[in-house]
């Protein structure tokens, strides 16, 4: 546990497999929706495929990107503090547990897709504006 507190390869790691964990579970609740309506593909007009395959594609849709923003933040040339990255993390990870919770009890509006949404969309302010602020503010050379 304590490596997750003093290693951003850890931390990120770990939030890597969290998400992907989560894509995981949305993909075979993908699964498990087309065996129970026999859809071979797409939605095959069936409104109860509707959830589970848009929670899945708007995993697919934000997860790799916030990922990418972690990552970057944990090269040495950077070096954010770790604590950036746990925001990131955090939000990022409960952001898509809410919206994929959400999603899947309806697919109208609901707080926790909301919920969702605004942290997810938190975590990829907190990633862009770092990477700005230390790019911009460490006197970083190109390797």
């Amino acid at each position: 546990m304590s490596l997750l507190l003093e290693s951003s390869y850890y931390a990120f790691a770990f939030y890597t497999a969290l998400n992907a964990l989560i894509m995981l579970i949305l993909g075979m609740l993908v699964t498990r929706a087309r065996v129970r309506t026999q859809t071979d593909i797409g939605d095959g007009g069936k409104p109860e495929m509707a959830a589970p395959l848009r929670a899945h594609a708007n995993n697919t849709e934000y997860t790799p990107m916030a990922l990418l923003l972690m990552w970057v933040l944990t090269l040495p040339t950077l070096g954010a503090s770790i604590w950036v990255i746990h925001a990131i993390g955090v939000s990022l990870t409960a952001g898509r547990i809410l919206h994929a919770i959400g999603l899947s009890r309806s697919t109208g509006p609901s707080a926790l897709r909301f919920i969702g949404m605004v942290l997810t969309w938190i975590a990829y302010v907190i990633g862009i504006v770092a990477i700005f602020w230390l790019v911009f503010t460490t006197g970083v050379v190109a390797a």
